[in-house]
């Protein structure tokens, strides 16, 4: 199957035509290397990954025999190649679009970027294909076997099996991008870490819990934690309080880039082990909170994206923040709509102020509007945002 086309195209290219350097951050096999190579292929191009070009790139001549424009993949795997690339840029004045610079994990070029490249710099990050992306390419799937399979590139470009794909994933994330940031004493208890994750995706990030089940200290979960966010496998949703006072909860949730990865993480094989999971609420609200994220990313906007729970238990799945408005979406993985959906929507709307709009997601495939409120197909969540004018 041929390369999809990708949402943050339009995004990507206006970056370029407007800083000396674009940098696309995502996850490992998001695309990151398909989309700077199809969006600029008359650029030359060098991988970092290969050790010989590594030991090439710590030669002073490296930026000569390779001029730009020039595309640098796995640009975090030689940090000190930044502060040659800042002047090769600043001879050059006026130039846009000189460099394209992909990187898997974060840490080891944000201070760089932030000094050496500072006001050079367009950045975006790209996460894995959207429900949208696939749609517009024709692939339509249940949402079963969307949770299970995923959304990588790979499995439409190559067919490769999901579980062979997130298998190697995993020990690539866990031996490359891991090792790089941080030095794991026994793997055992950080592969734990990240299936209890799995697990509790759309519940309350409870670190003491699982200190406890791990044996690990909450100090070294928060650093874990961290590793997990640098390397985009992760997303830390916070919760929405301002200005509400005690009543609302403070404690963030967390949600994996690729719903694909958390359903492998457990163990779900196939469609049908997926439905009849207990975790299959959890993971069809991760599909739609990261979907209404890279909607966001994808049309270049800050994500700006919240909960909202009370402590009697009332909540809102998701919050878009909108200049000073609100946007609700309350997810719901059944097939079928139910006016009861709207309950908490309606709550949390008597209580704060703000609220420019109110939207219940769910399994099914027909849109539907009861009162004020509507119901939107999770396939349609991107465009749904879009008429909302938050994409």
């Amino acid at each position: 199957m041929k390369n999809i086309s990708r949402d943050i195209a339009p995004y990507a290219k206006s970056l370029a035509m407007q800083f000396p350097v674009l940098s696309i951050q995502g996850p490992r096999q998001s695309g990151k290397t398909t989309l700077a190579r199809t969006l600029f292929p008359d650029y030359g191009y060098v991988n970092l990954e290969h050790p010989d070009t590594r030991a090439e790139a710590e030669g002073a001549s490296f930026l000569r025999l390779h001029p730009a424009p020039l595309i640098i993949d796995e640009v975090q795997r030689m940090p000190s190649l930044l502060s040659r690339i800042q002047v090769a840029v600043d001879e050059r004045p006026g130039e846009n679009g000189l460099y394209v610079l992909t990187r898997s994990h974060q840490p080891a070029l944000r201070s760089g970027v932030g000094q050496s490249l500072a006001g050079r710099v367009g950045g975006l990050t790209l996460l894995p294909l959207s429900l949208a992306e696939l749609s517009a390419a024709g692939i339509h799937s249940e949402r079963e076997r969307r949770l299970v399979e995923g959304f990588m590139p790979r499995l439409f470009s190559e067919r490769q099996s999901s579980f062979e794909l997130y298998r190697n994933y995993a020990a690539t994330c866990l031996e490359k991008d891991v090792s790089q940031l941080t030095r794991l004493r026994e793997r055992r208890p950080f592969e734990t870490f990240v299936r209890l994750l799995a697990g509790r995706v759309g519940q309350l990030y409870n670190s003491a819990g699982i200190s406890d089940e791990t044996g690990v200290s909450a100090p070294t979960l928060r650093g874990w934690l961290s590793i997990l966010e640098a390397c985009h496998l992760v997303f830390v949703l916070p919760p929405y309080y301002r200005n509400f006072g005690k009543r609302f909860v403070k404690t963030p949730k967390v949600y994996f880039t690729e719903p694909g990865l958390a359903a492998w993480q457990l163990g779900i094989r196939d469609s049908g082990q997926a439905v009849r999971d207990p975790a299959f609420g959890g993971l069809f609200e991760n599909m739609v909170v990261v979907e209404a994220l890279k909607t966001r990313l994808n049309a270049g906007r800050t994500p700006d994206l919240y909960f909202i729970r009370d402590q009697y238990g009332t909540e809102i799945d998701l919050v878009v923040e909108d200049g000073r408005s609100l946007h609700l979406f309350e997810i719901k993985s059944s097939t079928s709509f139910s006016t009861d959906f709207t309950r908490n929507l309606d709550a949390v709307r008597r209580a704060i102020s703000d609220v420019a709009s109110a939207t219940v997601v769910y399994g099914g495939d027909s849109p539907a509007a009861v009162r004020d409120i509507a119901f939107v197909p999770f396939r349609d969540l991107a465009a749904h945002m879009r008429r909302l004018g938050l994409a």
